[in-house]
């Protein structure tokens, strides 16, 4: 080689070393968990999402979660429609439910994002013995989070529905719903863990045909439990909790179902039991502010139906299906970002910075394309959508109002679950809080207070917009490590020990 060769080459190789951020975060991760001494129950199972053209991968995982939300949006959507035929009292009431059950919700979805972001990068890095511990561990964790919860619940229901602006007339039809809620939310946060291990393996489609099944039994239940059938006596709020309940039960069931017997997740053995508390951690490293990120939602929602509920009930019962609505139109962004947690976790525990690069470039052209068509529809059909959902014309307008105002931010809110998904993926948790909590509380709160004083209920809804779009703004800057091309060659994913002593517990970061 030339002296000109040579010094040619040297130029390239420095051209294709990464920065320094990019050294540091693509070092081979430690193992979470040591492993035993004995062998693992099973081969390292293949990190198949490692493999195979990006765009068609993260559609293969998002098609599902397609159907997988919308199911799950149906579910909701039902419950509102028949509870609204109830009167506007009612819808009211369950209008008040939403930011407790939606709080209760987001401890489940932090600790399936816990999950789903070690396991899934356990899997990329072939540590299959880790895999079982974590997937145990996490279930365990989620049934005993579930049980705390669901006695605090029990004690503080009417206290805790005063705060949030209930009038005494509304806390029975409350309290008829909330009760049999909390007795039954072990179906309710269990299963969405056992997804979240079931998604990191790269199956969504499982989960996704779970979901529609439970869907279809309380479309089939809801009408019957809420108004009376035959020998079934008419319970009004309280069927409407006990058919969501059933539905539910049915997933947890098979969320056990398919880990413990058909991908061997689960192992309850003393062996696998060990190093519960090192699991738990790994866990909520992720889970915790991630959790705490989705209750900053609700408790927001919160104080924004209290502000709300100075305009009377109409407005409020307009406020609580809006945003049930509103996970309607969001459901492609949703979807997109679901099908991140588990590309993003496999390729990033393989080392594929590539791949986790051309995936979030991909999920924001169809999170910004998918927001923007959401947009076109409701400016449309805000109103006949919401005649659907109600039949009270004072009620009607409020909804429309809050689809055409709060709508100018989805594409941007696509973009910011992106980002999230992808930061909660690859062990930086903090990035995808901080950003969470831009835009609930500190940004929607005050906005939403001056908007109150200025134009009343609308000003309200549009603080709700200006957030989403400024939140998404800044998720695209914080995210540019990310999705900017990379310049050094994608590293190998690793191949899977062969034995005890190859684990690759001694790797540093």
């Amino acid at each position: 080689m030339t002296n000109k060769e040579a010094q040619t080459s040297e130029e390239n190789n420095a051209s294709l070393s990464p920065d320094p951020p990019i050294i540091e975060t693509f070092a081979p991760e430690p193992a979470l968990i040591a492993p035993t001494s004995s062998a693992s129950a099973r081969q390292p199972q293949r990190a198949k999402l490692t493999e195979g053209p990006i765009a068609t991968t993260v559609l293969g995982l998002a098609g599902p979660m397609v159907f997988g939300i919308l199911s799950i949006m149906l579910m909701n959507l039902i419950d509102t429609y028949f509870v609204g035929k109830l009167g506007t009292a009612q819808l009211a009431a369950i209008s008040f439910t939403f930011p407790v059950v939606a709080f209760v919700g987001s401890i489940a979805l932090g600790l399936a994002a816990g999950t789903t972001s070690v396991v899934s990068r356990a899997i990329g890095a072939g540590r299959w013995e880790e895999v079982q511990k974590l997937t145990t561990h996490a279930m365990l964790l989620s049934m005993l989070v579930v049980a705390c919860f669901a006695v605090v619940g029990l004690l503080t229901i009417d206290p805790l529905f005063r705060a949030l602006g209930a009038k005494e007339s509304a806390l029975p039809w409350i309290r008829d719903y909330m009760v049999i809620w909390y007795i039954g939310v072990v179906f309710l946060v269990v299963p969405m863990v056992g997804n979240g291990a079931i998604r990191a393996s790269g199956d969504t489609r499982t989960p996704a045909v779970v979901m529609f099944f439970a869907a279809l039994v309380n479309i089939v239940l809801d009408p019957i439990f809420i108004f009376g059938w035959g020998p079934i006596p008419r319970m009004e709020m309280a069927g409407a909790a006990l058919t969501t309940i059933f539905s539910r039960a049915l997933t947890l069931l098979v969320a056990l179902w398919v880990l413990s017997r058909r991908e061997k997740m689960l192992d309850f053995s003393s062996r696998c039991l060990q190093g519960i508390l090192a699991s738990w951690r790994a866990v909520l490293a992720i889970g915790l502010p991630s959790a705490a990120t989705q209750i900053a939602t609700p408790l927001s929602l919160g104080i924004l139906t209290g502000m709300l509920a100075g305009y009377g009930k109409e407005t409020v019962a307009a406020f609580g299906a809006g945003g049930r609505l509103e996970m309607l139109f969001l459901m492609v962004p949703m979807a997109v970002s679901a099908a991140l947690a588990p590309f993003v976790g496999q390729n990033w525990g393989a080392q594929r910075k590539d791949r986790v690069t051309g995936a979030l470039r991909f999920s924001f052209m169809l999170s910004l394309v998918g927001g923007t068509l959401a947009y076109l529809v409701i400016f449309v059909m805000a109103d006949p959508i919401a005649r659907f959902f109600s039949n009270d014309p004072k009620v009607v307008p409020w909804i429309a109002r809050y689809l055409w105002i709060v709508a100018l931010g989805y594409p941007l809110t696509g973009v910011l679950m992106a980002c999230s998904a992808t930061f909660n993926a690859t062990n930086q948790p903090m990035k995808a809080a901080v950003l969470a909590l831009l835009r609930m509380p500190i940004l929607s709160l005050p906005l939403a207070w001056l908007g109150m004083n200025w134009f009343g209920p609308q000003g309200v809804f549009g603080a709700l917009a200006l957030a989403q779009i400024i939140t998404g703004m800044a998720a695209l800057y914080v995210s540019i490590p990310l999705w900017k091309k990379p310049v050094h060659p994608p590293v190998a994913p690793p191949t899977a020990p062969t034995s005890q002593e190859d684990e690759p517990m001694q790797r540093a970061r």
